[in-house]
């Protein structure tokens, strides 16, 4: 797919759950260059079952040349932007004529598969040889880590303190009370409207913003991270940022003012929560439309839109079996939810996805 007969190059920074997808769409009709610090790609949304099983981790954690047989992969982070190029830590410049930002929050930590997979293994050593653990926020991530704790480890004592006055706060209220109430169920003791300081901590000892102490062993912060876009302040860029660090996207995804340049995922200013299949969405639609302008389409109105979810769906895993779900007019709590994703967490799916066998 071309004008003139050459390929076009389009470059693809971030190779998480919105970069992956474009890159794998698009790989055997352009010239696809895919930069991202890490090797490999993970499925985000099962890696807390990986603390707990990190066998788990070898179906969720995939090598980008496994799904990228035809593109180009550059381990290392894209340090600036220019009309033409992209420059790299390592200091090549990669040449664009379609650029994707998808560098969604920031992540620090393991580069390679291999190390992903040991990185589990000591997690899941730490939390099996702690009788006692404690887990700072009650967002999906704490949530779902307490409840994969107490479902493979139930006779440990699991703490978890959350600022905000409710968990979940992102969901209603009445999801946020049914995942209160099945962790309690499993003797989870859930603090909230408190905070702790966890590097104060003594032999063991924690203490809470409001004066109370908390005996661990170990400790899992699941308080979020920043979105990763610090790095673009310093390239071309850097007007199309708003106040919270979120790129600034039209109906058609690209960056606002700019005809060559797309952001997708949980980095741009899109009003809705941020869902890893809604970013997924984000990337056909990217797809899409750079297919479409190699074409030769000018008319801005015959590309495609991007539709906000307002009212979109969440599910939060509590262990193998049981999840809470916030559909847009009800929530339900148990097995049904359960069975939607607590099982395998969409992990074959999202393989298949790739082009991959659902199993190892």
């Amino acid at each position: 797919m071309s004008l003139g007969g050459e390929k076009k190059n389009v470059v693809v920074i971030g190779g998480g759950v919105a970069g992956s997808v474009v890159a794998k769409t698009l790989q055997n009709e352009v010239n696809v260059s895919l930069i991202d610090e890490k090797e490999y790609y993970e499925i985000t949304w099962a890696s807390l079952r990986s603390m707990v099983e990190p066998e788990f981790a070898k179906r969720s954690v995939i090598s980008h040349s496994e799904y990228l047989p035809h593109a180009k992969i550059i381990p290392s982070a894209a340090v600036d932007i220019t009309d033409t190029d992209v420059l790299t830590k390592q200091g090549s410049r990669i040449a664009y004529d379609y650029l994707v930002v998808a560098t969604g929050h920031t992540q620090s930590g393991a580069e390679t598969k291999t190390e992903k997979i040991s990185q589990y293994q000591a997690e899941y050593e730490k939390i099996k040889a702690a009788d006692s653990i404690l887990i700072v926020g009650g967002g999906p991530t704490g949530v779902e880590l307490a409840a994969e704790i107490v479902a493979d480890f139930p006779a440990k004592k699991v703490t978890l303190v959350h600022r905000g006055s409710r968990l979940l706060e992102f969901i209603g209220e009445s999801a946020s009370k049914k995942a209160l109430n099945w962790l309690t169920s499993k003797k989870v003791e859930v603090i909230l409207e408190q905070s702790v300081l966890v590097n104060s901590q003594s032999d063991g000892v924690y203490r809470t913003s409001g004066g109370e102490t908390i005996v661990a062993d170990c400790y899992f912060l699941c308080t979020g991270t920043l979105f990763g876009s610090v790095w673009l302040k310093q390239t071309i860029l850097k007007d199309s940022l708003d106040s919270r660090g979120r790129i600034m996207v039209d109906s058609n995804l690209r960056i606002k003012g700019r005809k060559n340049i797309f952001a997708i995922g949980d980095i741009t200013n899109v009003p809705e929560l941020k869902q890893g299949y809604l970013a997924q969405e984000h990337a056909k639609v990217v797809a899409e439309n750079i297919t479409s302008l190699i074409k030769g389409v000018e008319d801005d109105h015959k590309l495609a839109v991007y539709k906000p979810a307002t009212k979109a769906l969440a599910i939060v895993s509590l262990g193998r079996k049981d999840a809470v779900a916030q559909f847009p007019c009800l929530s339900i709590a148990g097995r049904i939810p359960g069975m939607i994703k607590s099982g395998d967490l969409f992990v074959g799916k999202t393989r298949k996805g790739l082009g991959l066998q659902p199993s190892v």
